[in-house]
């Protein structure tokens, strides 16, 4: 079975255009790929269909099959050989259909890929990119749904990015090309058609950067992902309550820019935590664990607050799957009762 996809809109360098987070994916994967040879993509059905989510696109019909390689159903293979290749000096990209399936390749990815730079003394390195869909609200219930960026943070020598907009993927996608070491590059499914404007050309967005989404008084808001934009949502109903909130989105996960975070905190006094992803070992208790271990703490007026996805597998009914994670009126009814929390 073949789809046929568009193409990523063609870039002039200066302007600003509206795409879909997909379409900004798909222009950097095809920038960097007619800027060096040495870039190609690997995975189940990225060529001919155009990817599980329609991301690679027409990328096959332009750079051709070696370049744009579907491989076998063995993501422990495809993971292994795009190791294999960037030693060999290439620049791999992976396609992993869903986050669940990396647990079919988990020893490539932590203890090759992410140790392989420190075992040889720096002498080598494993410039490769694993690119992978992750996140609920598709209906794809408790095996293609999960969040598993806690995972990868925690593996020393991968960096973790989440990007959250649209106008900043491609050049987060760009930069993690670019870099001499693994990055796994998490995209949540439902961003995927989401709008925005994107710039052309190939300006990279540097890795390791949080970044303040908007600015408040009265309450901060940290979230990655698909939560950004409930987050953010949430605080502009809060405002018409006369709840000012910062909302925080760390972007990087690994290595995790703290500053911005902390600063928050300091000037609000109150920290709301939110995360898809189950509570218990979530990324959001780093975050935790860092406002408590610095000076920030002192400048709390109420503890830190957690609202993250039950510790449950995702089920597959709607209605169950909507319960599992935070939703807007979620984020909205635990801002508010942290911002009106008495100190």
């Amino acid at each position: 079975m073949t789809a046929t996809l568009p193409a990523a809109p063609a870039a002039v360098e200066g302007d600003v255009r509206e795409m879909t987070y997909s379409e900004a994916v798909r222009e950097a994967l095809a920038e960097a790929m007619s800027a060096d040879d040495r870039v190609f993509m690997l995975g189940e059905d990225v060529g001919v269909y155009g990817g599980a989510f329609g991301v690679s696109g027409d990328l096959v019909h332009r750079f051709g099959k070696e370049r744009v390689r579907d491989t076998p159903i063995s993501e422990l293979g495809i993971v292994g050989a795009a190791v294999g290749a960037a030693l060999a000096g290439m620049r791999p990209i992976v396609e992993i259909q869903f986050s669940d399936f990396t647990c079919q390749a988990m020893d490539q990815i932590v203890n090759q890929a992410a140790k392989i730079h420190f075992m040889l003394g720096g002498a080598v390195s494993v410039p490769m990119v694993l690119r992978t869909p992750l996140g609920s609200g598709t209906g794809a219930a408790a095996q293609h749904s999960q969040s598993l960026e806690a995972w990868f943070a925690h593996v020393p020598g991968l960096k973790v990015v989440m990007p959250s907009t649209v106008s900043e993927v491609k050049g987060l996608l760009l930069a993690a090309i670019d870099d001499p070491n693994p990055v796994v590059f998490l995209e949540h499914k439902l961003l995927y058609r989401t709008k925005g404007h994107v710039p052309a050309g190939s300006a990279r967005v540097p890795l390791g950067r949080s970044v303040v989404r908007r600015e408040g008084a009265d309450l901060t808001i940290v979230a990655t992902g698909v939560m950004v934009s409930r987050s953010l949502e949430a605080a502009a109903r809060l405002a018409e309550e006369g709840i000012e909130a910062t909302v925080v989105d760390p972007v990087t996960l690994t290595p995790l820019d703290e500053g911005p975070i902390l600063d928050a905190v300091r000037r609000t006094g109150r920290v709301l935590l939110v995360q898809e992803a189950p509570g218990h070992v979530g990324y959001m208790s780093e975050i935790a664990a860092r406002i408590a271990g610095s000076s920030a703490l002192y400048s709390l007026e109420a503890p830190i607050k957690r609202l993250c996805g039950l510790d449950a597998p995702m089920p597959y009914a709607p209605a169950l799957e909507r319960a599992m994670v935070p939703q807007l009126d979620d984020v909205v009814v635990a801002g508010r009762a942290l911002a009106t929390q008495e100190a």
